[in-house]
């Protein structure tokens, strides 16, 4: 069985998230988004609440035979993964300043669990400048984010908002 986990912190989930799933999908037999729990962050919705909305928005994506499920974790990512009984550690590249950062993780992560893989998949180009972050900062100024995240996704962040 070729298992994978799809580490970060979905604050919020993306619609680049979901193509880099759907697009990693054929490769894997199982994917586990798995949900960074990091304190230090100050994020907009909860652990809880971000699994909850991303076992939702997974019942539409394309899965090509792959079961994705949901969970969170705290720690290492790489013992994680090793937890899992996870191969590898998809990730995806938007930029060139993403491979430089993920490059450092991915040699870290291989130094800590030298069994598991980690693959990179570049975003689409429609994507390419999508970040968390930036989707957050532009819907608390007021902007329009329709179509850069799934539809429940924004509608939850419009509750949180109000």
């Amino acid at each position: 069985m070729r298992k994978a986990i799809f580490p970060g912190s979905f604050d919020p989930l993306t619609n680049g998230h979901l193509d880099i799933l759907e697009r990693s999908a054929p490769l894997f037999d199982e994917i586990v988004v798995a949900v960074l729990n990091n304190p230090d962050k100050k994020p907009m919705f909860t652990v809880e609440e971000r699994c909850s909305m991303i076992g939702e928005v997974l019942e539409g994506v394309k899965r090509d035979g792959c079961r994705l499920t949901v969970e969170s974790f705290s720690g290492l990512t790489a013992e994680f993964a090793r937890r899992s009984g996870a191969s590898a550690i998809v990730r995806g590249i938007r930029a060139v300043s993403d491979y430089e950062y993920e490059l450092r993780m991915a040699l870290m992560n291989r130094r800590l669990e030298p069994e598991i893989e980690t693959v990179f998949l570049m975003a689409d180009e429609e994507y390419s400048y999508v970040s968390s972050t930036l989707l957050k900062q532009v819907f608390m100024l007021g902007g329009r984010i329709d179509g850069l995240i799934p539809e429940l996704v924004e509608q939850k962040m419009r509750e949180k908002l109000s």
